[in-house]
């Protein structure tokens, strides 16, 4: 099957680093990585990747502090302070608006490397993105027109599914209340009736799940959160148990058996993050560094997860996808 390269959402990352090896390593440049997910591998050696290409091994020239916060996104002000406080040469942000707003309100003057959803000029992150002109620069992946997109593609696969269930975390308030507002305009559009489950934790997850069940929701649509892709098999596991087919925001919840997902590709952007916070590290400003634009994206299908729910992916959509798991 056929394969795009692409960029896609960043995340952060925390965990603390005891005080005797910070001071160990205090002749190295610290960049602070902020997450409001969970722990994740392939991200990790996604932002790595990009730091080696620029000259840059962790542990060896740079050290970097991980911090996830696991969904907790009440966390992101006091922790943005403290590392703020400390004078960290980079501040990187991969996924996530408010991380990326957090760290901008808490210094003017530390480097800040961000991956957004929605346009960095609205967000008040940079100035433009030609001349960012600040301190931040990074990546704008589109989540928005991107779930648009997504939610075509899901009524394509499954047409006769009218009922759709929408999934959405009030606890990052400003990313569901956009994707919120653009996705019921676009279920309207196409003829859809909607329904909207809030879960900020994983025993959340499973009471949405179970009332989506009652309500006899045909599908299920789950909005782009951070917190979401880092409970991406809980969320897949309960789709399969309740049989109901649902759109994923990452192709990472399709490879645990999801039926579907459109976006960017995940750890190319933690890349490209840790490229540009490199490129940082030697001395490039962030007001010089343009905000790069997603352009690729990729529709992934698990055929094994169709045939489970009884759906026949027809020919055309399969031309579409960029990959057809089997």
């Amino acid at each position: 099957m056929r394969r795009r390269k692409f960029i896609t959402l960043l995340g952060g990352a925390a965990v603390s680093w005891p005080l005797a090896v910070r001071a160990q390593q205090s002749a190295m440049p610290v960049v602070g990585f902020v997450n409001a997910g969970s722990p994740d591998a392939s991200l990790v050696a996604g932002f790595r990747k990009g730091l080696n290409e620029t000259g840059y091994v962790e542990g060896q020239n740079v050290t970097v502090e991980y911090h996830w916060l696991e969904g907790q996104f009440d966390r992101l002000p006091v922790l943005m302070a403290d590392l703020a406080h400390r004078r960290l040469a980079v501040i990187a942000t991969p996924a996530g608006n408010l991380a990326s707003q957090a760290a901008k309100a808490a210094t003017t003057t530390i480097p800040i490397v961000f991956s957004v959803g929605e346009d960095p000029v609205k967000l008040g992150l940079v100035d433009s993105l030609a001349r960012p002109g600040g301190n931040a620069t990074g990546l704008n992946v589109f989540n928005v027109e991107v779930s648009t997109k997504r939610l075509g593609f899901l009524h394509e696969l499954v047409p006769k599914a009218i009922r759709v269930a929408v999934l959405v975390n009030p606890a990052n308030a400003q990313v569901a209340e956009t994707a919120l507002r653009n996705i019921l305009e676009a279920a309207r559009v196409l003829g859809l009736q909607t329904h909207v489950f809030n879960a900020s934790t994983s025993h959340e997850i499973e009471e949405a799940f179970a009332a989506l069940a009652r309500e006899q929701s045909d599908a299920l649509f789950v909005t782009t959160d951070i917190f979401f892709i880092s409970r991406r098999v809980q969320i897949v596991t309960l789709a399969a148990h309740y049989r109901i087919p649902a759109s994923h925001s990452t192709r990472e919840a399709v490879e645990v058996g999801g039926l579907m997902s459109y976006a960017a590709d995940r750890v190319d952007a933690y890349r490209q993050v840790g490229v540009y916070t490199g490129q940082i590290l030697k001395g490039a400003k962030p007001a010089d560094l343009p905000v790069l634009q997603s352009t690729k994206f990729e529709f992934v299908i698990n055929a094994q997860t169709a045939r489970l729910l009884g759906i026949e992916v027809p020919n055309s959509i399969q031309l579409l996808a960029d990959e057809v798991i089997e």
